[in-house]
């Protein structure tokens, strides 16, 4: 069994590079944090896998149970700026 925790982690990219990001994101639903995650992982290889993946997501199942808000609403009161404004209209 592995337990992993997420580094938040700044990073820099070229107007292009950000592009392609954006345009990836869009068409596969995926976030930028994973598209990097799979980035990474195709590059310079790690040792997670599927099986890992679907063990973490088991092993959290449940864990927000005694809370009365969800995660998307956290995450919606921490975000803020314009860029978030103009990504609602």
């Amino acid at each position: 069994m592995y337990t992993y925790i997420m580094q938040r982690t700044q990073i820099s990219l070229t107007a292009e590079e950000r592009h392609a990001l954006d345009a990836e994101a869009a068409r596969t639903g995926k976030s930028l944090s994973a598209l990097i995650r799979e980035a990474v992982e195709t590059v310079y290889g790690t040792s997670r896998s599927s099986t890992d993946d679907l063990d973490l997501m088991r092993q959290s199942f449940g864990s927000w149970t005694d809370r009365k808000v969800d995660g998307a609403s956290i995450v919606e009161g921490l975000r803020t700026g314009s860029r978030i404004a103009r990504n609602k209209q």
